[in-house]
């Protein structure tokens, strides 16, 4: 690679982070500015936003319920995931590239489609709007994501592993348990984190899915009805260190794993 090339290469490299980092950084200055209306120049600083956040009982209760989502629907999609690419994974059947297709599709649908469809489902299915129908709309659209990578994974699984189980007397159960399932650690934990971050960032099937008590991007789109203020970069700035902590922490996590398997 030559010096004009790796220069352009760099002049790329740093404008795409100043494009993504950028916009983040207003965003947690205007959080404290000591005006009620967003825009320049930032004439004072307080906390009064953030500390008006952690004393609200609205924005705490949507935080927790959010999270309970979350939660619910990451636990079942890692369940379903799992059992779909235990299924697809090592064999070899007539169907299977359909079964395939039908396990992608909820992640390429289009989120409008997605949650109108959701809806339609749920109310033929008697569920009411409201926490069970967003668990299982988020579990829809996570459940590829999940089979995605722990195909991913699964497929670096020495046989030879498998063989030796089997030789010793270990049935599929045991196999599964004392074998596979710590190979897979990994990648559930990746998995996880990622379905976690994708449930409580969706606004979409939330809306449509939800009845009167919002997530925390529906309560953050309603409070933008009424106009910009700095409690709503409060709000988002927080969501933003926690999802960036939690990211953190799986990555630390993954490369602690990896250090310890290759030792």
């Amino acid at each position: 690679m030559s010096g004009r090339t790796r220069v352009l290469m760099s002049v790329i490299y740093w404008a795409f982070v100043v494009y993504l980092f950028v916009p983040l950084v207003l965003m947690v200055l205007m959080g404290f500015k000591d005006s009620k209306f967003i825009g320049f120049p930032i004439r004072g600083y307080t906390m009064e936003w953030y500390v008006g956040v952690f004393q609200s009982a609205e924005v705490i209760s949507v935080f927790i319920y959010s999270m309970t989502i979350a939660i619910a629907s990451t636990a079942l999609s890692l369940m379903i995931g799992t059992w779909i690419a235990l299924l697809l994974g090592p064999h070899r059947f007539f169907g299977r590239a359909v079964i395939f297709a039908l396990t992608c599709l909820p992640a390429v649908i289009p989120g409008i489609i997605s949650a109108i469809s959701l809806r339609i489902y749920a109310r033929l299915l008697e569920i009411d709007p409201g926490m069970l129908a967003i668990i299982l709309g988020h579990t829809v659209h996570n459940v590829p994501f999940v089979a995605l990578v722990v195909m991913a994974r699964l497929s670096t699984l020495p046989k030879s592993q498998l063989e030796a189980a089997r030789d010793l007397g270990a049935d599929q159960a045991v196999t599964f348990l004392r074998i596979t399932l710590p190979y897979l650690k990994p990648a559930l934990i990746g998995a996880s984190v990622f379905c976690l971050l994708l449930s409580f960032d969706d606004f979409v099937r939330s809306f449509f899915l939800g009845s009167y008590e919002p997530t925390l991007p529906v309560l953050i789109f309603a409070k933008l009805r009424s106009g910009m203020s700095p409690e709503i970069n409060a709000i988002a700035t927080i969501a933003l260190v926690l999802t960036a902590v939690l990211g953190l922490w799986a990555e630390r996590w993954n490369r602690r794993m990896q250090q310890g398997a290759a030792r």
